[in-house]
């Protein structure tokens, strides 16, 4: 008899050993890892999207060549230069202050962190999507010119990859809901 309660006892040990290591690892790599794999680093300046669309220094524009709007990411400082220069405005903030003194006057190139990357074997063209299929930026970017303030990029430690680089799922997913050609060469070379 005591044999059998001593089974029954160790059975229940085990089980719970079993559930809280299956709990323990569970959040070990939903929530532990994902902190420890991705780092954050921030953008050399704080550039508000709404404060120039509003303003009209980055009107809504046709689209240029690369499927972009507006000044681009590393364009360099001269879309920057014809309203940031020392004699029309004399750095109303501590950015505005960093730029003119660190990128403008000795005209460097602003260094911003790509919130996306694709590897080199993907081709991807933004005027396909944009001009061609008519695609709006938002159905597969956040709206960035609804933003006050420039948010961190996550970077992951062991494949270089941003946390927002489009997975090819997403690519694959609407290609087939749009009846588009989903082969690997579309957009692989």
């Amino acid at each position: 008899m005591s044999g059998e309660k001593k089974q029954q006892g160790s059975d229940k040990v085990g089980w719970i050993l079993f559930v809280v290591g299956l709990v323990g690892g569970l959040v070990v790599g939903w929530v532990l890892f994902p902190q420890v794999l991705y780092s954050t680093q921030q953008q050399p300046l704080t550039f508000n999207h709404v404060v120039h669309v509003e303003g009209g220094a980055w009107p809504a524009r046709t689209v240029t060549s690369s499927g972009r709007t507006g000044p681009t990411p590393g364009s360099g400082v001269d879309n920057c230069a014809g309203c940031h220069q020392a004699p029309m405005v004399s750095g109303d903030t501590k950015t505005e202050e960093k730029l003119i003194a660190d990128y403008i006057e000795p005209g460097k190139a602003i260094p911003w962190v790509s919130y996306t990357w694709q590897p080199d074997n993907v081709f991807f063209s933004h005027a396909a999507h944009v001009k061609g299929a008519q695609m709006k930026c938002t159905e597969c970017h956040r709206d960035v010119l609804k933003e006050a303030k420039t948010p961190p990029v996550k970077v992951n430690r062991l494949t270089g990859y941003r946390g927002e680089t489009m997975k090819m799922f997403v690519c694959e997913d609407c290609h087939a809901a749009k009846n588009v050609p989903n082969g690997c060469d579309v957009c692989h070379k």
